[in-house]
């Protein structure tokens, strides 16, 4: 048995994982502004809270959070949305006080875990799992398993140049707000009543999307793309966007054997970390 964190900027979600079934979910809005030491506080009161309830099987505690991080000594750097993150030595933290092995990674490398094991990437050895929200992640799985780099900054796709940007400010939720003055639950509300100019907007989006997916092909060849994240949930409006701009790559032998779907998995992230053991 397991006990799984994902850290977000918005909220921190945890729950107990035992053979790929995720139990005892907990959720609190993340205290993002506050200090080191008070983020802190909030991850070790949920542990506890969980623990409580199955603290004679539990070992091990996996952790995804939005940075890079060095996976062997468990310390984050420049977390997402968090100021105060800059340095945090969370693995030693975390066992010295629970005395549990403590595994931490970059939160998509966990939801690509999460996805290829139990969810829409089952099945397939080499996959990216990509969450599009208010930025863009990548996560690599290659022959059944995680491809970190030097502290997980493999995979950093979105920061690649793009237009007058990144793929990260074209495929995000960045782009709708900064262009277009709108997010993508909004836009997609208008999509379903028919409104054409959010299809139009839906169309651009899906071939900004396409080309980060054509660099994602040169750089990886995939069997598949796991996508995830906020603005996954509007790939009807942006597929054939989507499918225009890859139609263009130049190997069609690789896109024959390539396809991206929705993720699958709710919990992919905390499935995920439960995998980091």
């Amino acid at each position: 048995m397991k006990i799984t964190l994902d850290l977000g900027g918005t909220n921190i979600r945890a729950a107990i994982v035992e053979n790929g079934i995720c139990r005892n979910r907990i959720s609190e809005s993340c205290k993002s502004d506050a200090s080191e030491e008070v983020v802190i506080k909030q991850i070790t009161d949920m542990i506890a809270s969980l623990l409580n309830v199955g603290s004679d099987n539990c070992d091990g505690i996996g952790i995804g959070v939005p940075s890079i991080v060095d996976p062997r000594e468990g310390i984050v750097y420049n977390a997402c949305n968090i100021p105060s993150w800059k340095e945090v030595h969370l693995k030693e933290t975390l066992q010295t006080l629970f005395n549990i092995e403590v595994r931490v990674n970059n939160d998509c490398n966990c939801f690509a875990l999460g996805e290829t094991y139990y969810g829409a990437g089952k099945g397939y050895s080499d996959v990216v799992g990509v969450t599009l929200g208010t930025g863009i992640g990548c996560g690599l799985i290659f022959n059944g398993k995680l491809h970190t780099g030097i502290i997980c900054g493999a995979g950093e796709m979105g920061s690649l140049p793009y237009l007058d940007s990144d793929y990260e400010h074209y495929c995000s939720s960045l782009w709708l707000r900064d262009k277009h003055s709108t997010s993508g639950a909004q836009l997609a509300a208008r999509a379903a009543d028919g409104d054409m100019g959010a299809l139009k907007i839906w169309e651009e989006y899906g071939r900004n999307l396409g080309e980060f997916t054509k660099a994602i092909l040169f750089a990886y060849a995939p069997q598949i793309m796991v996508v995830g994240g906020g603005i996954a949930a509007a790939m009807p409006y942006f597929i054939e966007g989507w499918k225009n701009s890859i139609s263009e790559f130049p190997y069609p032998e690789i896109l024959r054997n390539f396809k991206m779907v929705s993720a699958s998995q709710a919990d992919a992230n905390l499935l995920g970390a439960s995998l980091l053991f």
